[in-house]
């Protein structure tokens, strides 16, 4: 199937329809290109400032009836969404390949992890949120328990690269927890998550409790952090940076999940065949354009050659076009920008010494943004691609005498995002995994088992983020904690110097007895 635009997909009115989701009272656009074909796809309206601020302002106004619905209807909406997620799949597919030039297998990743996020939060933010009883400071005569309520208003800042998956894996927690949520969307991905956000609608959550901008960052960006009373942004860790501490300057929380120079080691008791097989996917899938992907290999010398070796000739295997079905392995990059920094760090790479193994050279027979999957060797420290984040189609292979030296040079980065250790032995993988800097390692796969892990905790070490989303702190990020305490009137605790004098033997016989308990 040939590349279409998007009026040819969907229709102008549908079109306009979707782009109607946007919260913008201005007159300016931002021209979208088709990766595919390096054509404008449309033209999409830019939010203003005020337009956030306005946004804001209902969306607290709308947050207290949806809080007040409570969590048995929230949750019965959101499984609504989870359904037709799955019924629109192939109107969200095209939407996705034509708007990031990634495969129709990589675009339905994110369609199954927007609905897996959905169904979790929807069925376990009751229990995770639900009053607890805690120790209290003196057993019996006191009780205490922590309830939770919901931040009222939650800032979500998505990139073009993954817009349903990520939108979704900060935007559903927070409404399941009974916030509203005031999402920036990147220009690239408009129309995928303004037709995601649809559908959430569509299954009874409010529009006015989701509203969606788009625009400059410096400017719309900027005031939904100034709106928020919590802010969740994805992307590089310059700009992150500059979230945080605009964040930090209101006094509020954010979850940050920034760049990533992702390690993957093959062990010298690996069978390198298999290895280099699962390890092609983690490297080029959606041409490397995602945060967890793998941009350098260490493999043990004992089977580096034969690894080297099968990895190449799949990578120059892999099928890569322009289609809109499941014939194509790899697709396109995402932008012209995109495009040129791979190619800067390539030539640069090769300039200064590194061997192409496979692929290096751009592909305009395919389309415009077409780069053909790359492999180095030889990568030095001097090289651009050294340690910084290509995020494209790019991976270094480097031999490695010892599981130690490659859990060195793994660690040797200001990164620490996701982490790869393939193996024959699962216990030995284990004790690999244990020590690298990472905060999701997979063993056997490339990131896929980690990402897709909604019940577990999903973020960065070091200069890769902060915060965590998915898994009940995914959740957590969007409450605030409330601990009530209470006297059962067993026993009047000490108000005086002499009643302390008469009761600090019977306290002290009493921390004695619950340390020897183990009582906590």
């Amino acid at each position: 199937m040939s590349p279409h635009t998007v009026a040819s997909l969907i229709g102008s009115r549908r079109r306009d329809a979707l782009v109607a989701g946007l919260r913008c009272t201005t007159s300016d656009t931002a021209t979208v290109i088709a990766p595919f074909t390096g054509t404008p796809l449309h033209e999409l309206p830019q939010s203003s400032a005020r337009d956030v601020r306005d946004a804001a302002a209902s969306a607290r106004t709308a947050q207290s009836a949806w809080q007040a619905a409570g969590f048995a209807y929230r949750r019965r909406v959101l499984l609504r969404a989870h359904d037709l997620l799955l019924e629109r799949q192939e109107e969200l597919l095209d939407l996705l390949q034509t708007e990031s030039g990634k495969t129709r297998g990589q675009a339905f990743e994110e369609i199954f992890q927007a609905a897996s996020v959905t169904r979790y939060y929807a069925v376990s933010a009751e229990r995770v949120l639900a009053t607890k009883r805690r120790r209290a400071g003196i057993p019996l005569v006191m009780s205490t328990r922590v309830s939770y309520s919901p931040k009222q208003l939650i800032g979500v800042v998505t990139p073009w690269n993954y817009p349903i998956a990520l939108g979704a894996m900060d935007v559903v927690p927070a409404l399941a927890a009974g916030s509203a949520v005031i999402q920036k969307i990147d220009n690239q991905g408009a129309l995928s998550m303004l037709a995601t956000r649809e559908a959430y609608i569509d299954a009874g959550v409010p529009a006015a409790v989701w509203p969606i901008v788009a625009g400059p960052g410096n400017q719309v960006g900027n005031a939904v952090v100034d709106s928020s009373d919590y802010i969740c942004f994805t992307g590089s860790t310059p700009t992150g940076t500059t979230v945080g501490k605009r964040a930090a300057g209101r006094l509020i929380g954010a979850s940050l999940e920034l760049g990533g120079k992702n390690p993957l080691l093959v062990l010298g008791d690996a069978d390198p065949v298999q290895a280099a097989a699962d390890a092609v996917y983690a490297c080029f899938a959606s041409m490397g354009q995602l945060c967890v992907s793998i941009e350098r290999i260490y493999v043990h010398e004992s089977i580096a050659e034969e690894f080297t070796r099968a990895f190449t000739e799949r990578v120059a295997a892999l099928s890569q076009s322009a289609t809109l079905d499941y014939s194509s392995d790899v697709g396109s990059l995402t932008s012209k920008a995109q495009l040129e920094r791979v190619q800067a760090h390539v030539q640069d790479a090769v300039t200064k010494g590194a061997t192409v193994l496979a692929g290096g050279v751009a592909r305009p027979d395919i389309g415009p943004y077409f780069f053909a999957p790359t492999v180095l060797t030889g990568v030095t420290a001097e090289m651009e691609c050294w340690a910084n984040e290509t995020f494209g189609p790019v991976v270094a292979i480097t031999t490695v005498a010892s599981d130690t030296d490659a859990i060195n040079q793994a660690n040797d980065s200001e990164f620490g995002l996701n982490a790869s250790v393939f193996s024959g032995s699962l216990t030995h993988a284990h004790r690999v995994a244990a020590r690298l800097d990472a905060g999701s390692v997979n063993l056997n796969e490339g990131y896929r088992g980690s990402f897709s892990s909604v019940d577990a905790p999903m973020g960065g070490m070091k200069h890769s983020g902060l915060g965590r989303r998915n898994g009940p702190e995914g959740i957590l990020r969007f409450v605030q904690s409330r601990t009530i305490s209470q006297s059962n009137g067993i026993l009047q605790l000490p108000r005086s110097g002499a009643e302390f004098a008469a009761m600090a033997g019977m306290m002290v016989t009493l921390l004695t007895v619950l340390k020897v308990l183990r009582r906590r």
